[in-house]
C-alpha cells in the first residue's frame, strides 16, 4: 500500500474511531487512535466479573447475513467470518405478573400465528404489520459517503419501499402501537424511548430479523473490537491507551493536532472526533466554531436515556428462559427520585457460552433513567450512597425476577452494578447517553453534518452524528469523513473487502 505521508489523529477508539482507522489506514495514512480507557471500545463494552462475563452493548450486528449489504461494509474493515453468529427464534417475551405474555419472534410467519393466536380481532393492524416486516427487509441504506452517482441504483431499487418508509417515518412508536388493541402488542411499540422513536427503528430491525441479517455474535461486542484492534495493529496503527485528549490544537481555524491531559501535543494533519459530541465542540474546541443550528441540537434535540445496569451471575442452566424478557409490573421498581419504572427487562445469556461457565448463566437488567446527574453527584460527594442505592436497585431488580423465577436468589453467585456515573467515567458520553440522539418522526435518516463550521482539517463521526446510533453508525459515519479526507488530498479511496483465510491444518 502506497503511504501518503500525512498522519490523521483519531480521538476514541470506539467503533466509529475504529473504523476511521482501518479506513485511513487502508488509504496509507498514518494513524494514531487516542482511548482515554484503557481498553478499545467505548459503549461497545463487556467486562469480566469472577467467571462471568457481562454485555452492555450488542444485541444485534446488522450486517451479520453472508453477501448482504452491510455484511460487506464489515468486510471492508475486518474479516467478520471469524465470528459465529446466531440467530434466536424469540427476540423478546413479554409478561405480565397475572400470567398474561406475547412472544415476539424474528420470523415473519412465526409472528403472525403468535399475534393472531392472540389478537384475532387485530387481523388488519397484524396483517399490516407483518407486510411492513417483509417489506422493508428489501430495503437497502444507502452510502452516506456516496452522492447520487453512487447510490443511484440502490435508490431506484428502493423505490417500492419508499411509501412505507415515508408513512412509518412521520409516526412514532407509541403512535404505531396504537392501532392494536391487544394491550401488550400496544406495550411492546409504546414503552420509553422506543415509544418516541420513529415506528421506522422497530419494524426495520424486526426485518432485518427476519431476513436472519441481525445475528448476534459469540462473545458479544468486545469479539468485533478485537477484529478490529488486530486489523489496525497488522496495518500499522496505532492506539494508544489512557491517552485523554483535553483539546483540539487550532491554529488559523484549521486542526492541527492534540494536546493530552498533562500537556503532550500530538501533530496531525488531520483530527477526527469519534469522541463524545459535546465535549468535542464545547470542551475540545471551547465552543468556538458553532453556529445556530449547532446549537439548537444541542440545546432541543433528545437523547436516548442513560441506565443501571444490573447484572448476575447465576449458578443455573437458564437454557429454557427467552433471550429477552420484559416484566410489566403491578407496582413500579423505584429507581431514583425522578424515575419510577413498570417495564422491567432481562437478557438470559444462555445462547454465549463464553459469558458463563458450563451450566450457569450470565443475566443483566438495564434499568432507563435520564437522571443522570443524580448518579454523578453521588458517585462523587456521597459514595457510601451510592454504593447504598446501588445495593438497593439490584435488590429491587432481584426481587422481579425471583418472582418470574421462584428460588432463584439463592443461586445467585455475582451481583454487578453500573449507573450513569459508570457510563460517563469509562466512555465521557453527554447525560450517560446510550445511543447518542433519538431518532423521532419526521427526521428522516439523514445523518447531521461531520464538519463544523469554519473549522479546517477536522471532522466528527459517531453516534452524535448519526441520529439512531448503534454499532452501524461507527462505519457509516467513518467512511464519510475518510472519503473526504482523500478527495481533499487527492489519494484514491480504494477499499478491498476483508477475504477469509482459513487457518491452515495441523496434521
Amino acid at each position: 500500500m502506497k503511504r501518503t505521508g500525512k498522519k490523521i489523529v483519531i480521538v476514541g477508539a470506539g467503533i466509529a474511531g475504529l473504523s476511521a482507522a482501518v479506513y485511513a489506514l487502508k488509504c496509507g495514512y498514518e494513524v494514531e487512535v487516542l482511548e482515554m480507557h484503557d481498553m478499545a471500545g467505548g459503549l461497545a463494552m463487556s467486562w469480566h466479573r469472577g467467571p462471568y462475563t457481562f454485555e452492555t452493548c450488542l444485541h444485534w450486528l446488522i450486517g451479520s447475513k453472508p453477501g448482504g449489504e452491510f455484511n460487506r461494509v464489515w468486510k471492508e474493515l475486518v474479516d467478520l467470518d471469524r465470528l459465529t453468529f446466531v440467530n434466536p427464534h424469540e427476540f423478546v417475551r413479554i409478561e405480565t405478573e397475572d400470567g398474561e405474555s406475547l412472544r415476539v419472534y424474528t420470523n415473519a410467519d412465526m409472528l403472525e400465528a403468535e399475534l393472531l393466536r392472540r389478537s384475532p380481532d387485530d387481523f388488519a393492524a397484524i396483517n399490516d404489520f407483518i407486510h411492513s416486516i417483509r417489506t422493508l427487509g428489501k430495503f437497502r441504506l444507502l452510502d452516506p459517503s456516496g452522492g447520487l452517482a453512487e447510490n443511484w441504483f440502490n435508490m431506484l431499487r428502493d423505490l417500492p419501499v419508499m411509501p412505507l418508509l415515508m408513512k412509518l417515518g412521520k409516526m412514532s412508536g407509541k403512535q404505531y402501537g396504537v392501532r392494536f388493541a391487544d394491550p401488550l402488542l400496544r406495550d411492546f411499540f409504546s414503552t420509553g424511548d422506543m415509544g418516541k422513536l420513529t415506528a421506522i427503528a422497530m419494524v426495520l430491525s424486526l426485518a432485518w430479523m427476519n431476513e436472519q441479517d441481525a445475528g448476534y455474535c459469540i462473545g458479544g461486542s468486545q469479539a468485533l473490537i478485537r477484529l478490529f484492534e488486530e486489523k489496525i495493529d497488522e496495518l500499522g496503527g496505532e492506539i494508544r491507551y489512557n491517552a485523554r485528549v483535553e483539546r483540539v490544537i487550532v491554529e488559523q481555524d484549521c486542526a492541527i493536532g492534540v494536546q493530552l491531559v498533562g500537556g503532550e501535543a500530538i501533530p496531525a494533519d488531520w483530527v477526527i472526533s469519534a469522541a463524545d459530541g459535546h465535549a468535542t465542540v464545547y470542551d475540545m474546541l471551547s465552543g468556538r466554531y458553532v453556529d445556530d443550528a449547532i446549537r439548537r441540537i444541542y440545546a432541543e434535540a433528545e437523547t436516548f436515556a442513560s441506565y443501571i445496569q444490573v447484572s448476575l451471575g447465576i449458578a443455573r442452566d437458564l437454557s429454557d428462559q427467552p433471550p429477552m424478557l420484559t416484566r410489566i409490573l403491578d407496582s413500579p421498581v423505584t429507581v431514583d427520585p425522578e424515575t419510577r419504572l413498570r417495564h422491567v427487562g432481562f437478557r438470559f445469556f444462555h445462547f454465549d457460552p463464553t459469558f458463563a461457565p458450563a451450566g450457569k448463566t450470565a443475566v443483566t437488567s438495564v434499568l432507563p433513567t435520564r437522571n443522570y446527574e443524580y448518579w454523578a453527584n453521588l458517585r462523587d460527594h456521597e459514595p457510601q450512597l451510592y454504593r447504598a442505592e446501588k445495593a438497593r436497585v439490584a435488590e429491587s431488580v432481584i426481587q422481579v425476577l425471583e418472582k418470574h423465577l421462584p428460588g432463584i436468589r439463592k443461586v445467585i453467585e455475582v451481583v454487578d452494578v453500573s449507573t450513569p456515573a459508570t457510563v460517563i467515567r469509562y466512555t465521557g458520553n453527554w447525560k450517560g447517553s446510550q445511543e447518542g440522539w433519538l431518532m423521532l418522526p419526521g427526521a428522516g435518516l439523514k445523518p447531521y453534518p461531520n464538519t463544523l463550521p469554519k473549522l479546517d482539517g477536522f471532522f466528527l463521526i459517531g453516534q452524535w452524528i448519526m441520529p439512531g446510533g448503534g454499532l452501524p453508525s461507527g462505519p457509516m459515519t467513518a467512511r464519510p469523513a475518510i472519503k473526504a479526507i482523500c478527495k481533499r488530498d487527492h489519494v484514491p479511496f480504494e477499499i478491498e473487502p476483508e477475504v477469509h483465510r482459513e487457518e491452515p491444518a495441523v496434521v
